[in-house]
């Protein structure tokens, strides 16, 4: 495979896209890292990505358009901000052979969830990989959809204050308007809704999700064996991702109102999931990191995949 990798490029030298970098190099046979770019020269990502030989440029999207191997790098994840994310986005479709894959909030694209809708949005241009709460929560709300129809979808992201950087913090907004429609859109829901925590504790704790669904009644052990194979899903990319407890269901026989849907009975299905790291760059404590760029990196792989498999089939 080492003749036969993609170019990659990795806007974004923060956290995220640092443990990006890291994830592709240890783990990746389908994908080469070929450019990280940064807009801090002493920024700690790009430092380590000059000390293991990858090519880098401080000076953002125009940087890295101006870089020798421009024109041999296909895919691009965006690991900046949702702003910045808008400029990128606009500047990288004037070349058709490049593929954008958005770990900003900026929602240009579909919102993409490996093992939810991946079949069907593998040729786009430009996908989104919602937010680290998204990919760890809709999920499971799809589990529940595809077994009984969900009203109301609720998600609590708890995450360590310590694992929330720059980036993170000023789109606090986009990640609860992201998640809410992914919710949605992806996971099937007619209402979501999305909160997050970022949890002060010492030492820092793992990322913890609550997910709350209200549906139609339906058969709960088939919910359940719907859940658990969805979570076996991820954790083949994301092996620190485990359901906490068992799935716990209570019956609302009296009606309750939902903003934007009304009046509802149904099956309450609770689901509490945490997301341990893998450790690659950020501690085990940051899943919340580690679920995004593992989200990602599975993305691209697939993507890759698929193209190779056209092109040998040519």
């Amino acid at each position: 495979m080492k003749n036969t990798k993609i170019k990659v490029a990795i806007i974004g030298s923060g956290n995220i896209g640092t443990d990006l970098m890291i994830k592709i190099m240890r783990k990746s046979e389908l994908l080469e890292v070929a450019a990280f770019v940064g807009i801090d020269p002493n920024s700690d990502g790009l430092l380590r990505a000059a000390r293991l030989g990858v090519p880098i440029t401080h000076e953002g999207i125009d940087g890295l358009m101006a870089m020798e191997n421009w024109n041999e790098i296909y895919y691009i994840f965006d690991a900046t901000s949702a702003k910045a994310h808008i400029i990128n986005n606009e500047k990288i479709q004037k070349y058709p052979n490049k593929r954008v894959i958005d770990l900003t909030p900026a929602a240009i694209g579909p919102f993409l969830v490996p093992p939810v809708n991946f079949s069907s949005l593998q040729n786009e241009n430009n996908v989104n990989m919602v937010t680290c709460g998204g990919q760890a929560t809709i999920p499971i709300v799809a589990a529940v959809s595809r077994v009984a129809k969900v009203h109301y979808g609720e998600i609590v992201a708890s995450i360590a204050s310590k694992s929330a950087g720059p980036g993170t913090r000023a789109n606090i907004d986009e990640f609860t308007e992201t998640t809410s429609k992914a919710i949605e859109v992806v996971g099937g829901a007619a209402k979501g809704k999305a909160i997050i925590v970022l949890n002060p504790a010492e030492p820092p704790m793992v990322m913890r999700d609550t997910v709350f669904t209200l549906s139609e009644q339906a058969n709960k052990q088939e919910i359940v064996n719907s859940i658990h194979a969805m979570v076996q899903e991820v954790q083949k990319y994301v092996p620190g991702y485990q359901l906490h407890q068992e799935v716990q269901f209570e019956d609302i026989n009296t009606p309750v109102f939902i903003e934007g849907v009304g009046l509802i009975s149904g099956l309450k299905t609770t689901v509490l999931l945490k997301v341990v790291g893998a450790g690659h760059y950020l501690p085990e404590y940051a899943g919340n990191l580690d679920i995004m760029t593992s989200a990602a990196l599975a993305t691209a792989e697939r993507m890759a995949l698929k193209q190779m498999e056209g092109i040998s089939n040519a």
